[in-house]
């Protein structure tokens, strides 16, 4: 080999180093940026507010939501998060967190669940159900996603959400598993958990509901599935509809073992 290509043979090598220590620089310094808003982070206010919310009489009937069962009983909020979305009998069909409590509010408080659901994520009510399910999200935190697949329903959303993980569409041809179907992809320096399987404890599914520093929003998980859609140029789907909660048990059985780090804190 002539003392050129042994030259640039050895700077194609420097670059490689280089860039594969600013990737990792880069990755460990968003962690680190995270850990220190983890100190405060603003989501202990949406938290509050959802606790006094649970505990406060409103609504035509003037009634708390006390009694709520969330899939473990009237009243039961601990443990009850890293179970749904999971099969109800007394609307006969399967509900994430976020509609379950819309259900609740409707029987409970005598609240218009349909006038919920058309609400805007972050106005009126809508706003206090993210708070609702953050507090509810919080009071499972550590504990280990086991979502139920005892029923033919669960078993068939379950099924729903992991075909409309792949399917592909849009004006860019995106699925969900583009960004999400593997190891090792980024956006720009945000890396991409894989969400075929469970990716890790507080990742993913794990993570939402969570504060997000860029907008200074408390966002649920339905919204974070929306602004996937929304990045796959796909219409939103409505609130609460059956896609929606498809997917979230998709993800949810998929993230099975993983420990919940709700409320997290995100870019």
């Amino acid at each position: 080999m002539t003392h050129r290509h042994t030259w640039t043979a050895l700077a194609v090598g420097l670059l490689l180093c280089g860039s594969a220590l600013a990737q990792k620089t880069s990755i460990q310094a968003i962690e680190e940026y995270r850990a220190m808003l983890a100190d405060g982070n603003p989501a202990d206010l949406f938290e509050a507010k959802g606790e006094d919310l649970w505990k406060q009489k409103r609504g035509p009937k003037n009634a708390s939501l006390e009694q709520c069962d969330l899939g473990k009983g009237p009243g039961v909020v601990k443990g009850a998060f890293v179970e749904l979305p999971r099969y109800f009998a007394d609307v006969g069909t399967v509900q994430d967190l976020e509609s379950r409590i819309v259900t609740c509010m409707a029987n409970l408080q005598g609240f218009n669940a349909a006038e919920i659901s058309k609400t805007p994520f972050g106005k009126g009510e809508m706003a206090n159900v993210t708070a609702l399910a953050t507090w509810v999200a919080a009071e499972s935190k550590g504990l280990r996603f086991n979502l139920p697949q005892n029923h033919a329903l669960e078993k068939t959303f379950y099924e729903a959400g992991k075909r409309m993980f792949f399917q592909r569409g849009g004006t860019h041809d995106f699925s969900c598993a583009s960004c999400h179907g593997e190891e090792g992809k980024r956006i720009r320096l945000q890396d991409l958990p894989n969400l075929t399987k469970n990716p890790g404890d507080g990742v993913g599914f794990a993570a939402w509901p969570a504060y997000r520093v860029s907008n200074g929003q408390m966002w649920s998980m339905q919204l974070r599935l929306n602004d996937c859609f929304r990045q796959q140029r796909f219409p939103y789907p409505e609130f609460g509809s059956d896609a929606m909660t498809a997917l979230s048990t998709y993800l949810g059985v998929n993230a099975k073992g993983a420990a919940s780090a709700v409320p997290t804190v995100k870019r």
